[in-house]
């Protein structure tokens, strides 16, 4: 039985854009290739052309703005099975913000197609410039028209290396040149300008496209590099990093009989993450099953260190908190993080340096000096704490994990110890 390309004819664009046209063009070029849509993958980003998605009949994949292009060369490095069309749906805007993919595509030659929906700006975020923009056009962020000529997106794939590029405008019957560039082996891209219904007319009325592709320097052309088709580097196989992985196998007990979930919260640098991980691992090695998630600024090194422990003795399916059983804070940056979730908490325990306000809570209010030992160990201490005081965990399960971690050496145990009355 054949299957069509596209499972409507009612295409999700405005009327009049460009990538109806390019949309059922594409159809019909892979149809007059005879080519299953099970046997094309289509990969599209953020961008109005990418809400085609849901009319293909293909396999489809959607990804961020200006990465379908290092998605689709993904693809082909990981793809086992010969006989796959690999097609990228990219606009001018996400070949600007992805420009650098497009080029080590064209330059490793590899075999996938691209076709750029250029219609000269950002449709979708409301008719801004792109780096495609044509010196002289008019878009919400150029009133007086582009000062600025932009990339020629053919001149540069062509000089990386691509096998196959092309430039037409969206008029008419395109699904020859698709079907070229389809079949070419090795990287191809077709440039199909076009120009915007809804901020491309509105701001430059009366003008055609031709008018515009003949006035920007962008003529309608073909360009070939003849290149051997990219092949996998035969030489040594890299390893599977999951092999390098440990198994940690339990050892220890744990009297947990339910699912709990803990929030570690203090100060970057202060060794929130480490403990996390110290935990984790005690608490793998007493049978339990974990999750753990970090959050932290992007400045590194600076503001609050959170991380999030769900700990059971059945499987976990989702790794979330939203009311915690359990927090440690042990600083001002670390309070200031979870304050929200503490205030939500009508029962479980807080476990907070003594030096801190303690906030509005349901949960019990446990607390202590642990910045009396210093700030780099105060998490740590409180997390044993923490653990040990809920029969979670033992003393014995993590300190083996200490030391099996190698982190005796780096870790001040003995003064650990001693602040536990050990």
């Amino acid at each position: 039985m054949n299957i069509k390309i596209l499972n409507t004819d009612s295409l999700p664009f405005c009327k009049g854009c460009g990538h109806d046209l390019i949309s059922k063009n594409t159809a019909k070029a892979l149809e007059r290739m005879e080519l299953s849509p099970l046997d094309v993958i289509m990969v599209t980003d953020i961008g109005c052309h990418g809400i085609i998605d849901k009319t293909l009949n293909t396999h489809t994949i959607h990804g961020l703005h200006g990465r379908s292009v290092a998605l689709g060369a993904g693809i082909v490095f990981g793809l086992k099975e010969p006989g796959k069309k690999i097609i990228v749906f990219i606009g001018d805007g996400g070949a600007t913000i992805g420009l650098q993919h497009i080029m080590e595509a064209a330059r490793l030659n590899l075999n996938m197609s691209v076709v750029v929906h250029n219609n000269m700006l950002y449709g979708m975020t409301g008719g801004q410039s792109s780096g495609l923009t044509p010196e002289g056009f008019r878009t919400t962020t150029s009133a007086d028209g582009s000062p600025f000529s932009g990339y020629d997106i053919c001149a540069l794939a062509h000089t990386a290396g691509a096998a196959y590029v092309t430039r037409v405008p969206g008029i008419g019957d395109i699904s020859e040149k698709l079907v070229k560039t389809f079949s070419t082996e090795g990287f191809s891209l077709m440039e199909v300008v076009e120009i915007c219904p809804s901020y491309g007319i509105k701001f430059n009325p009366g003008m055609k496209l031709n008018e515009i592709i003949e006035t920007s320097g962008r003529k309608p052309g073909e360009w070939f590099n003849n290149r051997p088709v990219f092949t996998h580097h035969k030489g040594k196989k890299s390893e599977n990093l999951l092999s390098k992985t440990p198994i940690i196998e339990p050892l220890f007990s744990s009297s947990l009989d339910k699912p709990v979930s803990l929030i570690l919260s203090g100060s970057a640098g202060e060794g929130v993450q480490l403990t996390a991980t110290i935990i984790a691992k005690a608490a793998m090695r007493s049978g339990l099953h974990v999750t753990q998630k970090g959050s932290y600024p992007v400045t590194v090194g600076v503001g609050f260190s959170t991380a999030e422990i769900n700990l059971s003795k059945e499987d976990i399916h989702f790794h979330g908190i939203n009311i915690p059983n359990l927090v440690v804070i042990t600083s001002k940056e670390g309070l200031n993080h979870s304050k929200r979730r503490i205030g939500l908490m009508k029962k479980g325990a807080l476990f907070i340096d003594q030096t801190l306000d303690v906030p509005d809570t349901g949960a019990e209010i446990i607390t202590e000096d642990y910045r009396g030992i210093g700030a780099r160990t105060a998490s740590l201490l409180a997390a044993i704490k923490c653990v040990t005081k809920t029969k979670i965990l033992t003393y014995e399960a993590i300190f083996y994990t200490i030391e099996a971690e190698g982190l005796d050496k780096k870790l001040p145990v003995e003064k650990i110890k001693t602040a536990l009355g050990l």
